[in-house]
């Protein structure tokens, strides 16, 4: 069973996030920690807190479960609110500055854990895609 933590309106560019993000996505959890501990970006703090809040939530969900085969099963950033300030620039004038934030979700699970497969209708679809005629172009012949 999977569980999920959610930092939300940390001021920071989402872009800057989801270079970290595409770091640890679909790693075990111990070497994706191990990876944010010692990774350089300011980021990194809050997003390994982030998958430490995910392991202890997943615990509580399942009592007795063994955690060393978890994996980062989805993360996701996506954008928050945009702060817009006034920089002064010359002349008179003033520049726009965009003070970002965004929102990460982390769901972590077991690597081996059983996925629900919605109901396959490929027969159908195949089927409609047999009955669709075939449109024949023209080449055109070069002297």
């Amino acid at each position: 069973m999977e569980a999920v933590a959610k930092l939300r309106n940390y001021p920071t560019s989402p872009r800057k996030m989801r270079l970290l993000a595409d770091l640890i996505r679909g790693e075990k959890v111990e070497k994706a920690l191990a990876m944010l501990e010692h990774h350089p970006k300011h980021p990194a703090v809050p997003m390994r807190k982030l998958v430490l809040s995910a392991i202890n939530n997943w615990k509580q969900k399942n009592e007795g479960g063994d955690e060393a085969g978890l994996v980062v099963k989805t993360i996701m950033v996506d954008c928050g609110r945009t702060l817009k300030r006034m920089r002064p620039a010359p002349q008179g004038r003033g520049y726009r500055v965009r003070k970002r934030s965004n929102h990460v979700t982390v769901i972590v699970d077991e690597k081996n854990a059983k996925v629900q497969v919605a109901p396959v209708i490929n027969e159908t679809v195949a089927e409609v895609v047999e009955d669709v005629p075939v449109k024949k172009t023209r080449t055109k012949k070069t002297k």
